[in-house]
């Protein structure tokens, strides 16, 4: 019971958050991610359902430990990794930008750290880290979960690029031509 809640506690968060990053692609006018105003909420907005997916995850990875059989070599040798590459990428990242500018404030464009290797490498280490995680668990739970966890992450850069048109003009252009958008 309490594993089917965190499911689709987990799925409705991801839908959630894919309808508003799809919204803002189709919409980017009236988008809703990134924020048209980062206000005192935008912080509750973008964080609570966040960690939210992340912790649903945590618990699903723990609650379904090893079920799927997966060679330990793969669990621990390319799932750990996984996750702390991620950390390192995400949260170096996090300490240039800062939590506001992460979550949707504007501030400067960066092109360098990660930066320069891809246009969203929080994304793309947000990404390893829910893959580790779901290889080191092997858990079909939080594999699916994770899936559309990773689909989020995915779309949510489609949805940025108009924005950051409009904020930086043609240093985003050139960047956007120099650098490539995931790997």
């Amino acid at each position: 019971m309490m594993e089917t809640t965190l499911i689709l506690s987990g799925l409705g968060i991801a839908a959630a958050t894919l309808a508003s990053i799809l919204w803002s692609i189709v919409f980017p006018k009236r988008r809703i991610w990134p924020p048209q105003r980062y206000t005192a909420i935008t912080p509750i907005l973008v964080w609570v359902p966040t960690f939210s997916l992340f912790g649903v995850l945590i618990l699903l990875g723990v609650l379904g430990w090893g079920i799927l059989v997966l060679p330990n070599w793969l669990r621990f040798g390319v799932g750990i990794p996984l996750i702390l590459f991620g950390n390192f990428v995400v949260w170096t990242e996090v300490a240039h930008f800062g939590l506001a500018q992460t979550g949707g404030a504007k501030g400067k464009l960066r092109t360098t750290g990660m930066y320069r290797y891809s246009r969203n490498p929080q994304y793309m280490a947000d990404m390893a880290i829910v893959g580790g995680w779901m290889i080191l668990t092997s858990s079909p739970s939080a594999l699916t979960v994770g899936t559309a966890a990773i689909l989020v992450l995915i779309a949510a850069p489609f949805a940025e690029e108009s924005w950051l048109k409009e904020m930086y003009g043609s240093e985003f252009e050139e960047y956007r031509a120099s650098t490539r958008r995931f790997l």
